[in-house]
C-alpha cells in the first residue's frame, strides 16, 4: 500500500537501504579477509619489491621497519629492479637497510636492472643474489644539463634573470656554463662518488681501492659482476629467498609475505 501511495519515496527508502547493507558488508569483509602480512602463522620472510626510478625513499623505508619489528618476520629479501634516481633517497634507503642487517639478515636480489642507485641499495645488505645477465653496476654520478642559448638567439627570445647570488643560477640553460662554475659542480660530482664507492666497500666489506678501479659508471652483467666481488650469488628470487630463510633459522618449508597493498578509502 504504502509503496503504491508513494512510489519515489518507497524507491529512496529501499535504494538507501541497499546501499547501507553493501556498507555494512564491505566492512565486514574488512576485517575477514586481511592483509598477506596479517594472515598465517610461523617465521616467514618478508619480501620488499623496489622498482623503477627511485625518486623517494618513504614507503621503502616503512616497509622495512614494518618488517623488522614484526617478530615473525625472521629475514628479509629486498628485491630490486631499478637503473637508479635521486642520490638523497638512494643513501637513505641504504642507511635503513644498515640499521636493520643489526637485527634481522637482509638479502638483496636483482632483477632485469639494479645500476647506479639500484646496486647502491644492494651494496649494504648482507647478500646479493644477481641473475646471470642482470645489468648492474654504474657506480657513478652524472649530471646533465642542456644549453639552450643559441635556439634562443634563432628564435628571438632573451632570457632575463635576476639573482642574489653568484652561482643561484649555476648550469643554467640560457647561457654558458663559466670555467669556475664546471669546476664547482664537478667537485661536488666527485664528493658524490666519493660517498657512493666508500658506501660501496662497506656494503661489500672490500677496500674502496678495489672499488674505485671499477666505479668510472660501466656497467657489468651479474656473472662479471659476481667475479668482481659485487655480487655474491648467481641465482632468481626464489634463491634469495631461500638463502634468506636458512639464515634467518626457518628450517622445513620457507613462507613468504610482501607489505599490505595500500587501501584506497571506501
Amino acid at each position: 500500500m504504502f509503496s503504491r501511495r508513494h512510489p519515489y519515496l518507497f524507491f529512496l527508502l529501499v535504494f538507501s537501504a541497499i546501499i547501507a547493507g553493501s556498507s555494512v558488508v564491505l566492512s565486514l569483509l574488512s576485517f575477514v579477509v586481511l592483509d598477506q602480512s596479517e594472515i598465517g602463522f610461523g617465521e616467514k620472510v618478508g619480501v620488499i619489491e623496489l622498482n623503477g626510478v627511485i625518486a623517494d625513499s618513504k614507503q621503502i623505508i616503512e616497509q622495512i621497519k614494518n618488517f623488522r619489528d614484526n617478530d615473525s618476520v625472521k629475514s628479509i629479501v629486498l628485491r630490486i629492479d631499478s637503473p637508479g634516481g635521486a642520490v638523497g633517497p638512494s643513501q637513505e634507503i641504504y642507511r635503513e637497510i644498515r640499521k636493520t642487517i643489526e637485527v634481522k639478515k637482509v638479502i638483496a636480489s636483482l632483477g632485469s636492472i639494479a645500476a647506479s642507485g639500484g646496486y647502491y641499495i644492494a651494496a649494504e645488505a648482507d647478500g646479493i643474489v644477481s641473475n646471470p645477465g642482470t645489468i648492474t653496476g654504474s657506480i657513478g654520478v652524472i649530471l646533465v644539463y642542456t644549453n639552450l642559448e643559441a635556439l634562443f638567439e634563432k628564435i628571438g627570445l632573451r632570457p632575463v634573470v635576476l639573482k642574489s647570488g653568484e652561482y643561484k643560477d649555476m648550469a643554467s640553460p640560457v647561457r654558458k656554463m663559466t670555467d669556475t662554475e664546471r669546476k664547482l659542480l664537478q667537485e661536488f660530482s666527485d664528493k658524490i662518488h666519493t660517498q657512493f664507492i666508500d658506501d660501496v666497500a662497506q656494503g661489500r666489506n672490500i677496500s674502496s681501492t678495489q672499488v674505485r678501479e671499477i666505479a668510472d659508471g660501466r656497467i657489468f652483467s651479474g656473472e662479471k659482476a659476481k667475479d668482481l666481488g659485487l655480487v655474491d650469488r648467481l641465482g632468481n628470487l626464489e634463491d634469495a629467498i631461500e638463502w634468506a630463510g636458512r639464515l634467518g633459522g626457518i628450517k622445513g618449508e620457507i613462507s613468504v609475505i610482501y607489505p599490505p597493498e595500500e587501501k584506497l578509502p571506501f
